[in-house]
């Protein structure tokens, strides 16, 4: 407002000297008009002839000859009241998005309306809002801009809900019309659209970072409502955090006293933008990356926002963990100075929204679970990555000496047991943390090597294992087992004598493989295994029926036969056929002797 007293000055000092050149020099004012210290020395004929309110205000002191007039509370100054004048006295100006708002504002409250004259101010401001401003997007925001210090009145003239639909709805036409312009026919004759980077339909991402929050979050969520594309909602919001964020993010490296107050306003102002860009987010995966989520919740955290908020960012993170990195899980802890390094809890709690998200995938009706011919689960491959970024955090947070067991076990567990197809990124995090806290009593040692599967070991890791001091003497005996284990059934499996199926059924029985997969693709392999034991059992049950006939018929020959040279040849026959029988071969041909 200091801005308008300025350029207002010569017109509060209005004399012979200082008059502009729009008031009639030949006739001296008669009334006075006071807006917010600022004096006009008008006429008022060329008032009462417009403005409803003046008149009014005139007729309510025509015994006392009224000349001096103050307006409280004009809408946009004393910069609003010289627009207003000079069109009372008929002097010729532009009206534009810079000031169209105003004008509808103030012509609201000075009454300028058809009912005291006609083409008045107001019908000539709203028909340039109507007809010019709200066909474009760049006069809309500039309008909205100007609203920010006209509300109530510009809410109550519908000023705001008009520019902002027309935003809205100019966002989502161009959009479509830059949607078919990326049809094309491809070699085949079909018709599809062609990919793009940036669609050209989300230029005015740029225009609404100039707004003011809740300007600028009642477009967006009459966007969303039109029907404008996630990912462009999604870009929006990222452009419009890093603009808002950054702009007082040098406050936070202030430290001198002097400051401060600046510093608790400018939190108020970026938790005010965190919470409402978070409320904003499409519910759609993907339509802002998740290191932006991220970065997100650290700045909740920071500013200690409200817990739905901190919630609702965890819970979409989860959704999407599989595409995080280490570095995005390791969020400072800014709560006390004596708590772990890294906020182990809030990554806790996005672990648990994963693996429940996880098992909500998997509850299926039984024909689509376990389908024995199905490709490998998706549900799978994003279990593996994740395991292995948690593993990798785990051996991050593990040297931190205020790291608690119960915390680094409570992470460790959270994902599910058929997640990790080898422990080895788990053996060396627990090794981390066995070597960071050396007077971690035996009971608690064993209680933390209990969540390492040592059959998931690598050679490597398992040779490693074998000689660490640092694990439980129980644990280096399992180590040593399945190495035994391991090197036995390597020097005893030749894929000469076995055959190649039952080789394949012996490495899913060893536990080596299954305990690798998921419930789906183990249950499906053993479907396998079973249909290949059914027909070896069928060919060992035709082959005893084949036997089992030529028995019957060389008895029968025996009892024809009354000669002993023929029993003897027989019982020979007979002992070279019975496959079951080689130990006792020696005892026959003793008694037959």
């Amino acid at each position: 407002m200091d801005r308008h007293h300025q350029q207002q000055l010569p017109l509060a000092k209005c004399s012979r000297q200082q008059c502009t050149e729009w008031v009639f020099r030949d006739v001296p004012s008669d009334i006075t008009i006071e807006v917010d210290g600022g004096a006009f020395s008008l006429h008022k004929f060329p008032l009462v002839s417009r403005s409803g309110r003046i008149r009014k205000l005139v007729a309510e002191h025509r015994d006392s000859d009224i000349s001096k007039i103050e307006l409280l509370s004009l809408p946009g100054g004393a910069a609003s009241m010289e627009l207003a004048a000079q069109f009372c006295y008929g002097v010729n100006f532009e009206i534009t998005a810079a000031n169209v708002a105003e004008l509808c504002c103030v012509s609201d409250y000075l009454e300028m309306t058809e009912e005291y004259s006609k083409n008045n101010l107001g019908s000539r401001a709203e028909e340039y809002l109507e007809t010019v401003v709200c066909k474009n997007i760049e006069m809309c925001v500039e309008v909205l801009q100007q609203c920010e210090s006209l509300l109530p009145l510009a809410d109550e003239l519908k000023i705001v809900n008009r520019s902002i639909e027309a935003i809205a709805s100019k966002a989502c036409v161009e959009q479509i019309a830059s949607s078919f312009s990326r049809l094309e026919y491809s070699s085949s004759g079909r018709l599809h659209m062609s990919k793009q980077t940036k669609c050209e339909g989300d230029w005015w991402i740029e225009d609404l970072s100039v707004l003011r929050i809740d300007m600028y979050q009642r477009v967006i969520t009459a966007m969303k409502c039109r029907g404008v594309r996630p990912e462009s909602i999604g870009a929006s919001l990222v452009n419009y955090a890093q603009k808002e964020l950054i702009k007082s993010s040098t406050l936070w490296n202030q430290s001198t006293q002097q400051k401060v107050d600046l510093v608790q306003g400018a939190s108020e102002h970026e938790r005010l933008v965190v919470e409402t860009i978070v409320s904003l987010l499409p519910v759609e995966k993907l339509a802002v990356s998740i290191s932006f989520l991220f970065g997100l919740l650290r700045s909740a955290v920071i500013l200690d926002c409200t817990v739905s908020c901190r919630l609702d960012l965890e819970r979409r993170i989860g959704s999407q963990l599989d595409m995080a990195t280490l570095d995005d899980l390791l969020i400072p802890s800014f709560r006390h100075a004596g708590d772990t390094l890294f906020d182990v809890d809030t990554v806790h709690r996005i672990l648990v929204n994963f693996s429940q998200q996880d098992d909500s995938e998997e509850d299926m009706d039984d024909g689509s679970v376990f389908e024995s011919d199905s490709p490998p689960s998706p549900s799978q491959t994003t279990l593996c990555k994740v395991s292995k970024l948690v593993d990798n955090y785990l051996a991050e947070i593990a040297p931190d000496a205020n790291l608690k067991l119960n915390r680094f076990i409570a992470v460790a567990e959270t994902l599910p047991g058929h997640a990790r197809t080898l422990h080895d990124g788990l053996y060396r995090a627990i090794d981390v943390y066995l070597k960071a806290h050396q007077g971690l009593p035996d009971p608690d040692s064993k209680r933390l090597c209990k969540l390492i599967d040592f059959q998931k070991l690598s050679v490597e890791a398992g040779a490693h294992a074998a000689q660490n001091e640092r694990l439980p003497l129980q644990s280096i005996v399992q180590v040593l087992y399945y190495e035994q284990l391991r090197l036995r059934n390597a020097l005893c499996s030749h894929p000469d004598d076995v055959p190649k199926h039952m080789h394949q059924s012996w490495r899913i029985s060893s536990g080596a493989l299954s305990a690798a997969m998921s419930p789906r693709d183990n249950y499906a392999s053993l479907r396998r295994e079973n249909r290949e034991l059914k027909l070896e059992l069928a060919r060992l049950r035709m082959r005893l029926n084949d036997l089992e006939k030529d028995h019957v018929c060389m008895k029968r020959n025996m009892e024809r036969s009354s000669s002993r040279k023929l029993m003897n040849s027989f019982s020979k026959k007979v002992n070279k056929l019975n496959i079951f029988a080689h130990g006792s071969s020696r005892e026959s041909s003793s008694s037959s002797k």
